[in-house]
């Protein structure tokens, strides 16, 4: 069996960004604290048939605004987590905060409770891109946010930064990176701000920097990050060394994770070789009257080859023959001449043990994947 992740989603935001199409609603009154953990834990309850005991490697707590989230309440559902499922020694387990709701002592009780990695939504430190994007934060409680978290002696800390905004210049972005790196995280996820359907920008979508004003932001920031000592593992994601991010590398190489909470997703191996995918209720309503599951569906498997490669790609570390094989059930003989046809293309390199994509890979990384669908 591949290792075990959970994800846990908390609903809400004080107010919603114009960029934003995870699933978030606008705060209406008080958070519904306690309330919800236990639909939480009812919704693990619910879930358990698909994993038995085994046990969990990492735990991402994300949102919406997990940090609305009352200490007594994270406590109450990290205790709940524990006693459903085993946690590994040296399992990793993050929440996402905004800086706008950070606070000194609502930290201590998160970390009391079982938080080791905090992920703060920073996106910029020039404040009037932070109010064009919605933001309910300034660059000040951002840095206060990003001190706490180092001084608190958290296992790790990271720093979400976009770049490409509204009528950014390129020094306007080098200027942001580089107040990310004077904070010292140990891991910067850095990336696009990319116009999606059914936000307030897909509607009405601003200015924002062409392809080559965003090439030449995105190879000087690359430099920059190296020169800091950051290891560029996947496509927008920075880490010192020893700090990547378990949860994410677990999604990337394809292994498990069940998704609890308004609509989580999940994917998990079961002992017969298939592999399930499930959609929970997305409106805290409907979710709170108990209504959990909206999907569950068996991964056909003419599509585990587009699958595994979607999300194995995204890394820049090799990535080993075998797993096709070990974590699909698939023979490689069925995917050789997609892998043919992305060799042909210079996208990937290949040796007896080993794919591995290459810089031009990298650029055209959608093109890439077609070639699995």
């Amino acid at each position: 069996m591949p290792p075990l992740s959970l994800y846990i989603h908390i609903p809400w935001c004080v107010q919603k960004c114009p960029y934003c199409d995870f699933n978030s609603h606008a705060l209406k009154g008080e958070v519904p604290h306690e309330a919800y953990v236990g639909h939480l834990l009812a919704d693990l309850d619910a879930s358990l048939a698909l994993v038995g005991d085994r046990p969990l490697g990492s735990i991402f707590i994300g949102g919406g605004t997990p940090s609305l989230l009352s200490g007594s309440a994270m406590q109450l559902l990290m205790d709940g987590v524990r006693q459903r499922l085993p946690l590994l020694p040296n399992a990793e387990v993050t929440m996402e905060a905004n800086p706008g709701t950070v606070e000194a002592a609502r930290f201590a009780a998160y970390q009391n409770a079982g938080i080791n990695r905090i992920s703060i939504g920073v996106q910029s430190f020039n404040p009037e891109k932070l109010q064009r994007l919605g933001r309910i934060h300034g660059p000040q409680e951002a840095i206060a946010a990003a001190r706490l978290a180092k001084r608190l002696g958290l296992r790790s800390f990271n720093l979400d930064l976009m770049h490409g905004l509204p009528d950014q210049t390129q020094e306007q972005a080098l200027d942001d990176l580089r107040q990310a790196i004077d904070l010292e995280p140990p891991h910067l996820s850095w990336y696009q701000l990319t116009i999606e359907p059914n936000t307030l920008f897909g509607s009405r979508p601003p200015t924002l920097p062409d392809d080559e004003a965003l090439w030449d932001i995105y190879q000087r920031g690359h430099q920059l990050l190296s020169e800091a000592g950051y290891q560029q593992y996947e496509t927008s994601a920075y880490a010192k060394p020893s700090y990547r991010c378990q949860h994410n590398l677990n999604y990337w190489r394809f292994g498990d994770y069940l998704g609890i909470g308004c609509g989580a997703h999940g994917k998990v191996s079961l002992n017969d070789e298939r592999i399930v995918r499930t959609v929970k209720t997305r409106h805290p309503r409907g979710y709170m009257e108990g209504n959990y599951l909206d999907q569950q569906h068996d991964v056909e498997p003419e599509d585990l080859p587009f699958e595994f490669f979607m999300n194995r790609f995204r890394l820049l570390e090799p990535c080993p023959r075998e797993q096709f094989g070990l974590l699909t059930g698939l023979d490689e003989k069925t995917i050789r001449q997609n892998i043919d046809r992305a060799l042909k293309a210079g996208y990937i390199t290949e040796s007896d043990t080993e794919w591995q994509v290459t810089e031009k890979g990298k650029l055209f990384l959608n093109s890439l994947l077609e070639l699995f669908l």
